[in-house]
């Protein structure tokens, strides 16, 4: 028998390995500095290619579905893109990582501006854009490392139709990965950045010496495009408009950000004060949006000068390998296979980095909420929930890198609007009206961007909303059923509360809970001869009256702060300030317990009204029925009847 129950036993204790660790620091995974003082960092040029797996594997399949959606305005739209990175995106992250040097990125600037339950709601939807930006970068990114290795002329004929069932074993085996443990992988990074940018710079060198040798593709891509499009102003105007759906090009910035606190700074940096960190942070947006953009205008511009419209379209050679087309035509079989081999790698890597993404960022706000699961803490169970969606959209999508491009695209864009918005308000905040001015016209256009991204390819927004509405309908399902839960984390007395305390330790401790209303000697008087008379206690028993004033309801976890004035020349009153008055009332019990060594005893009246509707009003708002929620509270936190403190009701 006690065989046939230990596998279980060690599976559940394998799959929850390090779960109070994951509480301890949000959640994070994957790279990471190391614990100790030893860890200084790294230089911050090594953990932009942390950011390049991400950032730079888009070359894998950016240029195909520019050609897609521009066509002979590609480039043109493409130059358009790396204005609006490098006039748009890149200052706004530079101003984040200002205002969040710790690597909350712009989801905690906004929480910071906004409370109460629509705060948590606005970041809940955040988070849905922000898992749909991540989880569809590790399918696409699957998807298009499939299409590599698919299209490959020395395996084309043998996984001919596999493109589906290949995409699924990678993003298994990335997985299978994170269920055994993902470790600091900077080296690993900077290896496959450093080799995939040397290929690609051979691949844009031969290509535009192609370009300038066959002279005559210039003049008929020239021809061409003033054939369709008229002059250089429709032109600019159309790519304008085409653009957005070139958005692909700008997915590194919220990465960037994220893994600032990789990046070693100054020996005077400090953590109210990181200013070295904030520098070389700023370093690393500008170089890799610098590096990205000069390798957007020119792959562009070779693929579709050299590049037949038709091998775009599905099923044609380019579609998805745009680059890796080139590297076999013009570079050979060997050279190529090489390029697929590293545009493979870091593809998968992307989806590795992704992965850490997601497991970073929801623990980082969930458990805070009260809204996630307790496994939610822990990386085995969220990286097997996040593989079963990641097959389903794979499924979904078929494995097309061209359908999920859409989607992707929403989630950049939300992200990167949301940040926009954010330092907006961050310059207003700080009367600099320039910045403020400037800011708001770069939210105007990420807005625009936006907007047009998700009319013209709505099945971004929707398998957004999908996330939306599960992270939400999880998030509410896990903050019931943790509602009777003791969620403070710590109770603080000052002098005049423990000097309460410890005179009335050496009697019964007794405490009534009040509402405060005018807190004149009139209710503090028939508060008292109500509690006596509703529990027939006598005249000489004394007591301390509880007073919790709600703050913010929707705040889940908090410390406790508790204060003692006399007023009136008589009443003892302990004041607390709390997200919930019965989880307040509960912690002081119990630490008055703990503290003395006696069992308080704490004495309500029945709230009038509805029960349902008493607890809806617990739930969303901190009140309601208190007394039976105290006790409820009281009976999770403390098993044992005998040590619980007790509850009276009249």
């Amino acid at each position: 028998m006690a065989t046939t129950e230990h596998p279980p036993h060690r599976l559940r204790a394998w799959m929850l390995e390090g779960l109070s660790d994951m509480g301890k620091d949000q959640g994070q995974v994957g790279p990471r500095p190391e614990p100790g003082p030893e860890h200084q960092g790294q230089p911050w040029y090594r953990v932009m290619c942390l950011t390049g797996v991400d950032y730079f594997s888009t070359l894998g399949y950016q240029p195909g579905i520019a050609a897609l959606a521009a066509g002979l305005l590609s480039p043109v739209a493409t130059v358009v893109l790396v204005i609006v990175t490098l006039a748009g995106a890149l200052p706004v992250y530079r101003r984040v990582a200002e205002e969040s040097p710790h690597g909350e990125g712009s989801i905690a600037m906004l929480e910071r501006l906004l409370t109460f339950w629509k705060g948590k709601l606005f970041v809940l939807t955040l988070l849905g854009f922000a898992a749909t930006d991540f989880l569809i970068t590790i399918t696409l990114s699957a998807a298009d490392a499939s299409t590599h290795l698919v299209e490959n002329p020395h395996l084309e004929e043998a996984l001919q139709d596999k493109q589906l069932l290949i995409t699924l074993v990678l993003i298994a085996l990335l997985g299978a990965v994170f269920l055994k443990g993902f470790l600091e992988a900077v080296g690993v990074a900077v290896a496959l950045v450093g080799v995939y940018l040397a290929l690609n710079a051979v691949v844009v060198v031969s290509g535009l010496y192609h370009v300038v040798t066959e002279g005559h593709v210039v003049t008929d891509w020239w021809n061409a495009l003033t054939a369709e499009h008229g002059n250089v102003f429709v032109m600019i105007g159309m790519a304008l408009i085409v653009f957005p759906k070139l958005a692909l090009g700008m997915s590194g910035f919220e990465t960037g950000v994220a893994v600032m606190p990789h990046v070693r700074g100054d020996a005077t940096d400090t953590e109210q004060r990181p200013a070295g960190r904030v520098r070389d942070t700023k370093k690393l947006l500008t170089t890799a949006a610098l590096i990205m953009s000069c390798f957007l205008i020119c792959t562009s511009f070779i693929t579709t000068l050299l590049i037949p419209e038709k091998e775009f379209e599905e099923g044609g050679k380019a579609n998805g390998r745009a680059l890796a087309y080139l590297a076999h035509d013009y570079l050979g079989n060997t050279f190529g296979t090489v390029y697929d081999v590293s545009t493979i790698a870091i593809l998968w890597f992307a989806g590795a980095s992704a992965m850490a993404g997601l497991l970073n960022l929801m623990p980082r706000y969930l458990p805070r909420y009260g809204m996630a699961p307790h496994w939610a803490r822990a990386v085995r169970p969220m990286v097997l929930v996040f593989t079963l969606v990641g097959f389903l959209v794979t499924w979904i999508f078929d494995a097309d890198v061209d359908a999920q491009g859409g989607a992707y695209a929403t989630g950049v864009l939300v992200l990167i609007t949301s940040a926009a918005i954010a330092v907006t308000i961050a310059a207003r905040k700080a009367g600099q009206r320039n910045w403020t001015v400037a800011f708001a016209v770069i939210s105007v256009v990420f807005l625009y961007t936006t907007v047009v991204n998700v009319i013209e390819r709505p099945d971004g927004v929707k398998i957004g909303a999908c996330f939306i509405a599960g992270i939400i309908l999880i998030s509410l399902l896990s903050r019931l059923l943790r509602a009777f839960e003791l969620r403070v984390t710590g109770v603080v007395m000052d002098d005049m509360a423990q000097r309460f305390v410890r005179d009335i330790a050496g009697r019964r401790i007794r405490f009534i809970a009040n509402e405060p209303d005018r807190r004149d000697k009139a209710e503090y008087r028939d508060k008292t001869e109500q509690i006596r008379a509703d529990n027939d206690l006598p005249e000489q028993e004394d007591f301390v009256f509880v007073e919790v004033t709600v703050t913010d309801p929707s705040d889940f976890e908090a410390g406790l702060v508790v204060r003692g004035e006399v007023l009136h020349g008589r009443h003892r009153v302990l004041t607390v300030e709390s997200s919930s008055v019965p989880n307040a009332l509960a912690a002081l019990l119990l630490h008055v317990r703990d503290s003395t060594g006696r069992i308080p005893h704490i004495y309500f009246e029945w709230t009038e009204g509805s029960p349902f509707a008493n607890f809806l009003r617990f739930f969303l708002f901190g009140q309601g029925e208190v007394a039976p929620v105290t006790r409820e509270v009281l009976r999770e936190a403390e098993p044992d009847p005998a040590r619980r403190p007790r509850v009276h009701t009249g």
